[in-house]
This record gives C-alpha cells, sequence and structure tokens, in this order.
C-alpha cells in the first residue's frame, strides 16, 4: 500500500502543496499531522507507524516533513526498514535500500536538523531584539488566588494532598506550580 505522510508545524500553514502531491502519488492512505516535527510525538505519526505493514511505501515531500533530528530520522527509517516497509521522499529522491541511499538520508537528516536549528536560533535573535526595544514582553503570567495557592501547598506540605492534587486545585501545570511554590517560599 502506498502510504502518505503529510506534516505542517502551525494550524494556519497550508498543506495543499504537500497533499497535491500526495495525490499524484496515488497514495491509498493518508496520514496529517499539524504539529512540530521537532521529536516524534504526533498523533497521526504514531498512527502510521503502527498501520504500516511489510511491503507498504511511505511516501512523504521531504525528510524534513518526517523528522527534523537525524536521530529520530534514522531510527524511523530503521524502524521501517524492520517492518519491510520502503521510505520515498520525493524531494530528496532518496531510495533506502542502497548503502549510498541511506547515506544520502543521513547527510540530509543533518540538513533538516541544522535547518530547525537555525530556525530556533533566528527566533531566540528577534525575541531579544524585541526585547530590547521594549516590543515584547513574552507570555502574561497565569493570575492564581493567592489564598488558594497558598492552603493547597500548606495541605500538600503537611501530607494531606498529593503534589498533583494540589496542581488541580490550582489550576497549574508542574513546572509552573514549583516555580510559583519556590518564588513564595512555600
Amino acid at each position: 500500500m502506498r502510504v502518505g505522510y503529510v506534516r505542517c508545524s502551525a494550524i494556519e500553514q497550508n498543506e495543499a502543496r504537500q497533499l497535491k502531491m500526495m495525490e499524484e502519488q496515488k497514495v491509498e492512505k493518508l496520514f496529517i499531522d499539524k504539529a512540530s516535527g521537532k521529536n516524534t510525538d504526533r498523533k497521526a505519526f504514531k498512527e502510521m507507524m503502527g498501520f504500516v505493514r511489510a511491503g507498504d511505501m511511505v511516501i512523504v515531500e521531504s525528510i524534513s516533513r518526517i523528522a527534523r533530528n537525524t536521530r529520530d530520522l534514522l531510527s524511523i527509517v530503521s524502524e521501517l526498514t524492520e517492518k519491510q516497509v520502503e521510505f520515498v521522499s520525493l524531494k530528496e529522491n532518496i531510495d533506502t535500500t542502497t548503502p549510498q541511499g541511506r547515506f544520502m538520508l543521513t547527510v540530509f537528516g543533518a540538513l533538516a536538523e541544522l535547518e530547525r536549528e537555525n530556525i530556533l536560533e533566528r527566533q531566540r535573535e528577534g525575541i531579544a531584539i524585541a526585547k530590547d526595544a521594549g516590543k515584547y514582553k513574552g507570555r502574561k503570567p497565569l493570575e492564581v488566588d493567592k489564598a488558594q495557592f497558598k492552603d493547597a501547598c500548606k495541605r500538600w506540605r503537611t501530607g494531606e494532598i498529593t503534589a498533583t492534587a494540589a496542581m488541580q486545585e490550582v489550576g497549574l501545570k508542574p513546572n509552573t506550580f514549583y516555580r510559583r511554590v519556590k518564588e513564595m517560599g512555600l
């Protein structure tokens, strides 16, 4: 079976170009993610990996659509190879059944990882410039009822409730909860 995988990083991005390519490739089953490629924790990606079986072919528009770092890319291709599933990247035109193809896959995977790191670096630089100009203040801190927070922390510290229960009561995730505990000296 010809299985297509399409990924866009954000909801506002359009996957039409990738979908057209999948149509041209006559894919029989299509999996679409609207998520970052920074890791493999993507719903449709996981579904696709569970779906494919020996003799199938996974088709992507480019390597960067399936993975943004070399380690993930090589791991994905290795898992597909173990399942006897062929991997095809249209942009790079790579055949993973040959040693040369696997080498080229590694090179292109490293380039995709470098591209992601460059994007993040430019983003950090842009934020720093905006902060210096007073245009970027970061995310607004979550407001919590201080009395409720202190009460939940007190009951957590005395063992009345768990930390997880305290977090749920005040509506905070672990990192934010513990940061607030530290800031308030609780």
